[in-house]
This record gives structure tokens, C-alpha cells and sequence, in this order.
């Protein structure tokens, strides 16, 4: 994962001071460093050495870019002289990084007024680029290390230095909504799980998951989001069947996740994707409960099946895909309206007719038969489940 330390430092003259750091690979560090306002005409510089007197500038400030961000290769700074602040960004974090550093301000006459930083850069897992879907949702989780579960949390979006907050929790055991952005901080997993609904392809970008540890510290996960037009899928369809009887759902979804899990997952109030069900093998039936899955990878279908449905089971649910990494793309909205045999009844003469036609045709693989065996396509006439759903 993409880990940023953000420390803040207060350099002064006859004083040594240092920080310990630690950083992850593939991510970096921000260092905030406080200086007199007497220096705010001076120069500033980050370095690296095991001493003061032996450190080799990798980045340095001077009167043309005064409050402006300069770049040099994995390394920039931002001089703030309003503030007497200046930044040092640090990416693209390896293990090579590792060492002591300096960040300071040039004094021609006098010694510089310095403050060491030992940064240690440790291996772990990035967070791959998100793959969303144009009219569907996406759940991003986050796992944080320990000792953060009582720190204030941010969702925003990057800019090129600017990270622009969408939304934030400080409570746990409670999704935060706004907009389309919710969160849910479970602490007890140390998961941060993050839901963007109703994406569409300006939703594209480079995302941050801040953990305000301090007034002065905070971390944070960066990750590349990117929404996609679904061409090979409905999103969304509307479903009904009598009490006691059975539904049929039907969805498709890109090729290129036919390797991965799939789920269907039933929103209950706050919960954003309650009662899941998941299937990880192809044409492999997979049931929990009421609820059977059977996913054709070659055909890229996933159909399911809710049997002996109640008016309970009228609700609103997705079909979607989740990745190794455990994030969820939701792809197409299936809305389910349970009638009870009353209003059923009324209206059986008027679609008696209808039912005849599409009775041979409308049921899903069977599960009673050979785990193995694939959805039939012997009958000649096209079924609901595959009108359903739009052909490659």
C-alpha cells in the first residue's frame, strides 16, 4: 500500500533535533519543517548524509520560486514564507531510501539551523489501481496498522500538491455519507471501507485515504481509480415474483474480470452490501441460504436464484465483481418485487398467455444436477434471463 508520514518539525539555531520516519515501498513521506520568521528570505534545502557536514542537497529553494513548489526527480519542496513552513515530498518510496537526512535553512555567516530526520523504508503490499463501472457503485477497503483506530479519517481526492477532502469520519461503527461518498471506519478489523455510488467517468483520478494521527502527523494511501463505460452489461434491471415461488436473476459482466469473485449482495438500510453471496469457481454452483450463484466465465453470465422469496426479499440488490485485493465494483442493480398470491391471482388470466411461452424457457442451470454442468442452451427460442442482459 502507498504509505505517507507527515511530520512537523521546528528548526532552532544551537538546538539539535531529529525524527525517526518510516515509510513503505511504493510510497512516500511528507516532512513539514518550522522555521524563525527572521528566515523567511533564506534559502532551504533537504539533503541526505550520516553527517551534517557531509550532505548531498537533493533539492533546494531559491528567490525564483519563492512559494512555489519545486521538483527534483522523486523529490520536492514547498517553500510557505507566509506560514515560515516549508514542505519536503518524498515518493516513490524503496528500501534503497533508507538513511539519515536533513532538512534545513542556508545561513552564509552562521551554522544552518538544521533537523535530522532517520527515515526507514519497510516492504509492503501497494494498493493496485480500482477498476469502477459508469452507473454502478465501487467499495474500497482500506486496513490501517494498529494503533490508529481512534484517529480521525479523510477520503479525498488529489490534485497535483493538493488533496481535496470528499469526506471524513471520526466515528466509529457508523457509515458517514455525503454526496456520493460514504465511509465506514470498523476499528475493530482496522478496516476503513470506502463506498463511491452513481460513478461516472469524471469520478477518474488519484484518491487519498488520510489517517490524521496529530495536528502534525498524518499518513495516508493513494490510489488510482478508473471508470469505465460497460457496454457488455445491463444497469439496471427490475424483477418480480409471486410469494413462494422463485427469482431469477441474471447479469453480466466484462471479460476481464471472469477471473475473479462474484457476488450478489442485498442493501439493507446503511448496510451498503448486506447478506452477500459469492461465487469463486466457474460453472461451480455456490448457495448460502436462500440464495444460489453459478457464474459461466466463457459466457461471462452470472446467474442466480432466490427460492420460497417473501415480501422480505422485495429489495434492492447488485451483481458485482471483487477483486484479490477485496474491493467490490458493482455493476448492475437488480430491483426485486415480491407479490403476494392474492394480487398474483387477479392477474394470472391476463398473463397466462405470456407464462406458457416463456415457462420451457426461463429456468436457470439447475442445481439438483451435476455441479459441473453448464446453463442449457438447447432451446431454440431466446429466455428472460438472457433478454435480460445485453450480448457481446
Amino acid at each position: 500500500m502507498k504509505i505517507i508520514w507527515t511530520f512537523t518539525l521546528l528548526m532552532i539555531p544551537g538546538v539539535v533535533s531529529s525524527i525517526s520516519v518510516t515509510g513503505y515501498s511504493g510510497g512516500g513521506v511528507n516532512i513539514t519543517c518550522r522555521y524563525d520568521r527572521k528566515y523567511t528570505d533564506n534559502a532551504k534545502y533537504f539533503c541526505r548524509g550520516q553527517w551534517k557536514t557531509a550532505c548531498s542537497d537533493l533539492i533546494k529553494t531559491d528567490k525564483k520560486n519563492e512559494n512555489k513548489w519545486v521538483d527534483s526527480g522523486k523529490v520536492s519542496l514547498f517553500d510557505d514564507t507566509r506560514a515560515a513552513v516549508f514542505t519536503v515530498t518524498f515518493r516513490d518510496l524503496s528500501e534503497q531510501d533508507s538513511g539519515t537526512y536533513w532538512c534545513a535553512v542556508e545561513m552564509p555567516l552562521s551554522e544552518d539551523p538544521y533537523t535530522e530526520v532517520n527515515l526507514k523504508v519497510v516492504t509492503a503490499e501497494q494498493i493496485s489501481a480500482v477498476t469502477g463501472y459508469s452507473g454502478g457503485n465501487i467499495i474500497i477497503n482500506y486496513k490501517y496498522e494498529m494503533n490508529h483506530e481512534n484517529h480521525e479519517k479523510y477520503f479525498c481526492e488529489a490534485g497535483a500538491y493538493q488533496c481535496f477532502t470528499r469526506i471524513n469520519i471520526d466515528r466509529a461503527a457508523e457509515w458517514t455519507h455525503v454526496g456520493q461518498f460514504s465511509v465506514h471506519d470498523d476499528r475493530s478489523a482496522r478496516l476503513l471501507r470506502v463506498f463511491i455510488r452513481e460513478l461516472n467517468e469524471n469520478d477518474s483520478g488519484e484518491y487519498k485515504i488520510i489517517v490524521k494521527v496529530s495536528e502534525d502527523y498524518s499518513f495516508f494511501s493513494e490510489f488510482k481509480l478508473d471508470v469505465k463505460k460497460a457496454d457488455c452489461c445491463e444497469k439496471s434491471i427490475s424483477l418480480s415474483a409471486a410469494a413462494g415461488g422463485s427469482v431469477n436473476i441474471s447479469c453480466r459482466y466484462p471479460q476481464s474480470h471472469s477471473a475473479d469473485v462474484k457476488f450478489v449482495c442485498r442493501r439493507s438500510g446503511s448496510d451498503l452490501c448486506a447478506e452477500e453471496t459469492s461465487v469463486k469457481e466457474s460453472r461451480r454452483w455456490s448457495a448460502e441460504g436462500q440464495m444460489q450463484l453459478y457464474d459461466d466465465r466463457e459466457q461471462q453470465l452470472l446467474t442466480g436464484i432466490i427460492s420460497h422469496v417473501t415480501q422480505q426479499h422485495s429489495a434492492e440488490y447488485w451483481c458485482g465483481v471483487q477483486s484479490d485485493q477485496g474491493h467490490k465494483s458493482f455493476i448492475t442493480r437488480v430491483l426485486i418485487r415480491v407479490t403476494d398470491v392474492s394480487e398474483t391471482s387477479s392477474s394470472s388470466s391476463s398473463s397466462s398467455l405470456s407464462s406458457s411461452r416463456s415457462s420451457s424457457s426461463s429456468s436457470p442451470p439447475s442445481s439438483s444436477s451435476s455441479s459441473s454442468s453448464p446453463p442449457s442452451s438447447s432451446s431454440s427460442a431466446e429466455s428472460p434471463l438472457q433478454r435480460m442482459c445485453v450480448r457481446n
